[in-house]
């Protein structure tokens, strides 16, 4: 894993090392027009460019992908570069890891979110009946290139986006990272003057920190049989509402999803007595709620809240299971929550959040 904001230089150093018989781009609309002709590495290479957003993660651009790969004559001496987002890391990452039964891939995230989440960690996927990621394969990359170097591209609400899944990993690592991140301005990144130079000088070690301790829960566990599931927090409660308001019509960010998930199950933890400091609570649900606003769910939403938590892919069973917290630096993966629980977490995180 390399974080640098010389990118091209890291590009054209690996590929060199790897001296694959050929390199095949994946990319999305977006980072086709905004971020490749900015990557001299991979001018002139064959490439598929698909459509941007996850609603189109889907088996059928999944299935255009390998047919662009066939058509480029791929092979598994080749290396595919994924360059954009959580979504195309996913789904690239995937039609690298099944195309040939596996070809090495390259990930070259262009968001925040896709640098300190999907890009890292080796989970592939796309989604399928309606629910998110719910057919993947685990599959590492060959390398990840993390910078700061493109996000001048990116709106506020993908900033904030990604910045949820760092304070998630700020609540696992320590009270300092923590405090860190709640202090950290990350609505005022792009709206300086400076942009490029405040992103290397202050983003770029924060997001280092961040990634950093996914990879060494990664390291131990890759394929999510036991502490890799501390990187749930949060996601139980969060998918289900990302799911619930895009079959309604009003899709929000994953980051979005994700900060209201992680306020419902600090909820959930300090309700059990886990040991949550009720000021962290308080003052966590409030910085939320100046990033994030709140979701646009009513208790009449909870029935299908709660089916899709049970059809979650971290169910074992058909239970609810979350990843609880009794204080930074002390998750409690793969625990079984009642649907009381988490009415009542909703009811009270729609009130902290100001609903």
């Amino acid at each position: 894993m390399v974080f640098t904001n010389e990118v091209n230089a890291a590009l054209s150093g690996f590929i060199g090392e790897m001296a694959p018989s050929g390199t095949f781009v994946v990319a999305d609309n977006n980072t086709a027009r905004l971020v490749l002709p900015r990557l001299d590495a991979l001018r002139a290479l064959p490439a598929v460019t698909i459509p941007a957003g996850d609603d189109h993660k889907t088996l059928a651009t999944l299935e255009s992908v390998w047919q662009a790969m066939q058509r480029a004559g791929v092979t598994r001496r080749w290396l595919v570069v994924n360059v954009g987002g959580g979504m195309v890391t996913d789904l690239g990452g995937m039609a690298a890891a099944t195309f040939k039964r596996g070809v090495p891939c390259v990930n070259v995230p262009t968001t925040l979110l896709g640098a300190v989440d999907a890009a890292v960690g080796g989970k592939t996927a796309v989604n399928f009946g309606g629910l998110k990621n719910e057919v993947g394969v685990f599959a590492m990359p060959a390398e990840v290139i993390i910078s700061t170097r493109f996000f001048d591209t990116l709106p506020t609400t993908e900033l904030r986006s990604g910045f949820a899944e760092m304070l998630k990993h700020a609540l696992l690592d320590s009270p300092a990272a923590t405090d860190a991140l709640l202090d950290y301005s990350i609505e005022d990144i792009n709206a300086t003057p400076s942009f490029g130079r405040g992103l290397v000088d202050d983003l770029l070690p924060l997001l280092e920190q961040s990634v950093r301790l996914k990879q060494r829960i990664v390291e131990q566990d890759p394929t999510e049989q036991g502490l890799r599931r501390v990187l749930n927090l949060g996601h139980t409660v969060g998918h289900a509402l990302e799911s619930h308001a895009l079959a309604s019509g009003h899709p929000v960010p994953h980051g979005y999803a994700v900060a209201w998930g992680l306020v419902a199950e600090l909820v959930i933890s300090h309700i059990r007595q886990n040991g949550l400091d009720s000021a962290l609570l308080h003052r966590f649900a409030t910085r939320v709620r100046q990033l994030y606003g709140a979701p646009r769910v009513t208790c009449d939403d909870y029935p299908t809240l709660l089916s899709l938590m049970h059809h979650d892919k971290k169910s074992e069973a058909g239970e609810i299971n979350c990843t609880l917290l009794g204080a930074p630096c002390s998750p409690m993966p793969g625990c079984h929550v009642s649907d009381d629980e988490v009415s009542a977490a909703l009811d009270i995180t729609r009130d902290l959040l100001g609903v």
